[in-house]
């Protein structure tokens, strides 16, 4: 059987991380963060679960009392998924240009949310896209926006709102989605 173009390394659409090992990576967030605000080295990562060292994109949301503080992603990686968790984590805190960086007196407040993102897939009909479930990227021209699959449940958006919510992220109109915009979907395991 040929493997799909967009699939990972090991085929499948999601790690299907253990209890463990989502620990372990929120922990790598955390750290990774607590070193950058208070300016120390960067960490060593070690770790026995051999799903760890697959290339996944991921994503890593920061948030202060619920409110977004930062979120930094990549679709895909070159690196362990630890090292991805790690630098995206800083890129949260520290190039989000939506924040200043996050502070020292701000770290003991924020909360952290992994995204590791499954592959990419054209859409060819709404129909396909299920709420919860997908995340969404919009382009047109050289214009792109995506939403995480949680940014439609998180703020109970239907399918269309979603798509124009997505449209507008690209900074497109809300409507581009029924005017040639590309529309593709993944799915992503969020801890």
């Amino acid at each position: 059987m040929q493997k799909d173009s967009n699939d990972i390394d090991n085929g499948k659409d999601l790690p299907g991380l253990s209890d463990e090992s989502k620990q372990y990576l929120l922990d790598v967030a955390r750290e990774a963060v607590r070193r950058y605000v208070f300016r120390e080295p960067r960490q060593k990562f070690e770790y026995d679960d051999p799903v760890l060292s697959g290339r996944w994109g991921a994503f890593v949301t920061l948030k202060i009392d619920d409110d977004l503080r930062g979120c930094i992603g990549n679709l895909l990686s070159d690196k362990p998924l630890p090292e991805t968790i790690a630098e995206m984590a800083v890129k949260s805190a520290a190039s989000d240009p939506r924040f200043a960086p996050l502070s020292q007196s701000e770290f003991t407040r924020i909360s952290i949310e992994i995204s590791v993102m499954g592959p990419i897939r054209e859409v060819g009909n709404i129909d396909e896209i299920v709420i919860g479930r997908d995340g969404l990227i919009i382009e047109q021209g050289y214009r792109h926006g995506l939403l995480l699959p949680q940014v439609a449940t998180e703020h109970n958006l239907g399918l269309h709102a979603f798509l124009s919510q997505t449209c507008l992220k690209a900074g497109l109109p809300p409507d581009a989605w029924k005017h040639g915009a590309k529309i593709q979907k993944f799915s992503a395991e969020v801890f």
